[in-house]
This record gives C-alpha cells, structure tokens and sequence, in this order.
C-alpha cells in the first residue's frame, strides 16, 4: 500500500459519489495489496427477453423438459449456454 486512504463520513449519496469520483485507487494500493476472493452463493443478474417461437418448438421444449424435470425456461438456458459455448 502506498498511502494511507481516509475515507470521510458522508451525508449524502452525492458527497459519497464526487469523492470517488476524484480518488485514484492506483495511488493508494498496489497489485499485491488484492487477494482472490470467491462467491459461490452469487447469483448472476437476469434480465426478461421476449422471444417467438414456433408452437411446435415451444411444446418439444416442454415436453424434454418435462422429461429431464426441469422448467423449460432453464432447458432454453441451458441450451443457449451450450450454443455459445460450442463456437
């Protein structure tokens, strides 16, 4: 670490947001100041998409996913992920 950061108390959300607006947390820390952290209980941030299909697709993906017990909107997901992942 290179210099000390003080942090003030803050009264408002505005105060908060010019202050580190202006901090370059270059000058303040190194590197090697940061350690490797995990989150395994963090859940990544989904956002609604309307999509049409054709009814038949629709009712295919319904019935695989009634047969593997899972919804058929996570049987979508899962079959996007292995779309991308197969590039």
């Amino acid at each position: 670490m290179d210099k000390k950061l003080r942090i003030p108390k803050f009264k408002t959300e505005n105060q908060e947001r010019a202050f580190w607006s202006k901090v370059n947390l270059a000058d303040h820390f190194k590197p090697a100041d940061f350690e490797s952290v995990f989150f395994p209980n963090l859940k990544p941030t989904s956002m609604s998409i309307s999509i049409k299909l054709p009814e038949y697709l629709l009712f295919r993906l319904k019935e695989q996913a009634n047969e593997l017990d899972i919804s058929y909107q996570s049987l979508i997901k899962k079959y996007l992920a292995q779309g991308l992942s197969q590039k």
